[in-house]
């Protein structure tokens, strides 16, 4: 391997000659975008979390933006959120001039913390979008039951989610059933699956599909399967204003290969995340990851919190000079140049926890093609870096 890069990567997509060969299939097919490739991804995807309608589009900030466009976000309205998170979940409520409430991060996790929700409510609120962070499912429970009571439409950001699941009613449901009003997922190729790029809303609601599928395609009123399928001269129309966010047919032919390969990835992850929890257990200094009684993580990513004494960016130095690729904690969007000015958010109490992870915490190597034997030699580093003083702060 060069030595331009790491090792080890801390992501890596499982592609194969089977997603080749649907692309190919599906360029000499002659139709290359949202056509009968995208139709059926929507019917397998659906069928596979168990919802009634799921609509594709070009990527998760589409879909986000889609989501709560449909829920009626609009100037001066209020969605509850968390600031931990990718900076793609608080563009979508500003896009249409919606203002995020950021709230904190719970203290065992990564997800936001469901006893803050109700105080950062007030008249302007319009939606509540929960984040499933890193793969673990949030406290959907507790989320939607507050949503319900107080008539709040409930958004999930489902973007690291696929093949996750939570404890429904005594029952494992896959994340995207939808347990909220509506999920939003992300095809990136640092997800479990991937289509290069790609999104997917699903929801129970057929009249928030039919919007999706108008907005999607510039607002047209006829979709182009009805107009190239049809025996007679048909004009579309343009009834409201929309958006370029189809996805393309080779896209979801990749999709197609990938989401039947998903349940095996899911496993895989699984069986490595508890490896890593078992190899780092007698690191006493370090704090791993922990899956509530009520949730199944799809592991998309594992990340771990550092003791205050040991520095980010030099333990991560460190491990990349072992040929170890991480990433730092996730981001908080609200200490981003684009949120500087207060118009722009709005904050719902203290997010300390949320400060503390994204400074205080790593995300490891994890993806389907790594070997037991490189998470044993990432779990041996960092036990070396309690003596290594290199790591130590000032």
């Amino acid at each position: 391997m060069s030595a331009m890069l790491p090792q080890i990567p801390v992501a890596k997509p499982f592609l194969d000659e089977e997603e080749a060969e649907a692309t190919r299939r599906v360029i000499l097919s002659g139709w290359v975008t949202q056509g009968p490739e995208v139709a059926a991804f929507e019917r397998e995807f659906g069928e596979f979390v168990g919802a009634p309608h799921a609509c594709a589009v070009s990527n998760c900030t589409t879909a986000l933006h889609l989501a709560l466009r449909a829920v009626g976000i609009g100037p001066g309205d209020e969605v509850i959120t968390v600031s931990h998170s990718f900076i793609a979940t608080a563009n979508a409520i500003r896009y249409d001039g919606g203002i995020p409430v950021f709230v904190d991060i719970g203290s065992n996790g990564f997800n936001i913390d469901p006893d803050l929700i109700e105080a950062a409510v007030t008249p302007r609120t319009k939606a509540i979008l929960c984040v499933h962070q890193l793969g673990m499912p949030c406290d959907l429970t507790r989320i939607v039951e507050i949503g319900h009571r107080l008539s709040i439409p409930v958004i999930e950001d489902a973007a690291c989610a696929s093949g996750s699941e939570i404890l429904w009613d005594g029952v494992w449901q896959k994340v995207g059933r939808p347990h909220g009003d509506i999920a939003c997922f992300s095809f990136h190729p640092r997800k479990v699956i991937t289509t290069g790029d790609g999104g997917m809303l699903t929801t129970n609601n057929a009249e928030y599909d039919r919007k999706f599928r108008l907005w999607r395609q510039h607002g047209m009123d006829v979709a182009d399967t009805v107009r190239h399928g049809s025996r007679q001269v048909i004009y579309e129309s343009y009834p409201e204003l929309g958006y370029n966010y189809r996805m393309t047919d080779m896209q979801a032919a990749v999709g197609r290969v990938q989401l039947k390969r998903l349940p095996t990835l899911v496993a895989r992850r699984r069986y490595l995340a508890n490896l890593y929890t078992e190899s780092l257990g007698d690191i006493s200094w370090l704090e791993t990851p922990v899956e509530p009684a009520w949730a199944r993580s799809n592991w998309q990513s594992y990340c771990v919190k550092l003791p205050p004494w040991l520095d980010q960016r030099a333990t991560m130095q460190v491990l990349l000079d072992k040929g170890i690729s991480t990433r730092r904690g996730i981001m908080n969007t609200h200490r981003e140049a684009a949120y500087a000015n207060p118009a722009s958010h709005r904050i719902s109490g203290k997010l300390t926890h949320s400060v503390t992870a994204q400074e205080g915490a790593i995300i490891l190597p994890l993806f389907a093609q790594m070997t037991d034997d490189e998470v044993r030699f990432v779990a041996d580093v960092l036990r070396d870096m309690c003596s290594d003083r290199r790591t130590a702060t000032a």
